[in-house]
C-alpha cells in the first residue's frame, strides 16, 4: 500500500498494474479489500487499478471530527490522489457512498473521468423524495445520527445488532476486525452525520449537476439497504451514454458475490 497525501489526511492506497487507470472507490463498512476480485481482473486485462481506504477507513487517517466527513472533503481526496500519481484521467467505479463520491467526481470534474460505473447508488437527485419504501430500508442513516448511542448498541453483546444487520455480508468478519480498532467506528458512522443529516431534507437542495460522461449502473436485486428506483432514475441525470445491468441474487455486495459478472461488465464497458 502506498501513502498518499489527500485534504488534510494521508490516504493508503492500492495501486496495481500499468496501462489505463481505473479508480476504485468503497462505501461503508469497506476498505479497498473490497475490490480484490476486480483488482485481479483489471490488472490481468492490462489496466491499472487504484484503490484508496477512504478516510477513516482500513489504513488511511481517521480525523475526529464529523464535519472532516463531507462527501466534499473526499472529493478533495480523489483530486488530489489522482494529482499525487500523476493520473489525468482514470475509468472511476464507486460502491455505496463510495458510488456517490464517484458521481461527484464525474458531474463536477468530468475532465478527469473517461468512464463511471456507479454500483447500487443512483445519481444524487434519485435521493431528492426517496420513496417510502427507500426510507424505510435506509432507517440506519437516522439511527447512526445519534453520536454515542449507535456506538454503543451496534458493538453491544459482542456486536448483535451490527451481525444482524450485516447477515448477508461477506465480508462481516473483516468489518468486525476493522471497526473494533480505536476510533474505526465513529469514523465510518461520522460519514453519515456529514452526509445524511435529517435537517438537511428540511431546505429544498438544489438540484445536482447530470453527468455527461458514458455511464454504467449495476444494482442487484438481493440489495436490502436500496431499492431499484435510485438506478433506474439515474438515466434522467445521465446526459452522455447510459446502461443500466440488473444483477440477480447478489447482495448489496455485488463485486463479491457476482464478482465474475461484474468484472465481465467492467471490462466490457471499459474496452
Amino acid at each position: 500500500m502506498k501513502r498518499v497525501a489527500g485534504d488534510g489526511v494521508t490516504l493508503a492506497v492500492l495501486d496495481e498494474g500499468e496501462g489505463q487507470p481505473v479508480l476504485l472507490i468503497h462505501g461503508f463498512p469497506d476498505s479497498s479489500a473490497l475490490w480484490r476480485n476486480q483488482v485481479r481482473a483489471l490488472v490481468g486485462a492490462g489496466f491499472r487499478a487504484v484503490a484508496p481506504d477512504l478516510r477513516g477507513f482500513g489504513e488511511s487517517d481517521r480525523p475526529s471530527a464529523v464535519e472532516d466527513y463531507t462527501t466534499r472533503r473526499s472529493f478533495v481526496d480523489m483530486i488530489m490522489l489522482l494529482d499525487e500519481l500523476e493520473i489525468e484521467r482514470a475509468h472511476v467505479v464507486g460502491h455505496d457512498f463510495g458510488a456517490g463520491l464517484a458521481w461527484a467526481l464525474a458531474a463536477l470534474a468530468p475532465e478527469r473521468v473517461e468512464r463511471l460505473v456507479a454500483l447500487s447508488v443512483g445519481h444524487p437527485n434519485t435521493f431528492r423524495h426517496p420513496s417510502l419504501e427507500q426510507r424505510r430500508r435506509f432507517w440506519y442513516q437516522l439511527f447512526f445520527q445519534f453520536e454515542g448511542v449507535a456506538e454503543e448498541l451496534l458493538s453491544r453483546d459482542d456486536w448483535k445488532l451490527f451481525r444482524e444487520w450485516t447477515a448477508g455480508a461477506p465480508d462481516r468478519d473483516r468489518y468486525l476486525a476493522d471497526l473494533s480498532r480505536p476510533g474505526a467506528l465513529v469514523a465510518g458512522l461520522n460519514w453519515y452525520r456529514a452526509n445524511s443529516s435529517p435537517h438537511r431534507e428540511l431546505g429544498e437542495r438544489p438540484p445536482f449537476p447530470s453527468v455527461a460522461v458514458p455511464t454504467l449502473g449495476l444494482w442487484s436485486s438481493g440489495d436490502e439497504y436500496l431499492v431499484e428506483e435510485g438506478m433506474l432514475g439515474s438515466a434522467a441525470h445521465v446526459t452522455g451514454p447510459w446502461r443500466y445491468e440488473r444483477l440477480e441474487d447478489a447482495s448489496h455486495w455485488l463485486q463479491l458475490d457476482a464478482a465474475e459478472r461484474v468484472n465481465e461488465l467492467l471490462l466490457e464497458f471499459f474496452a
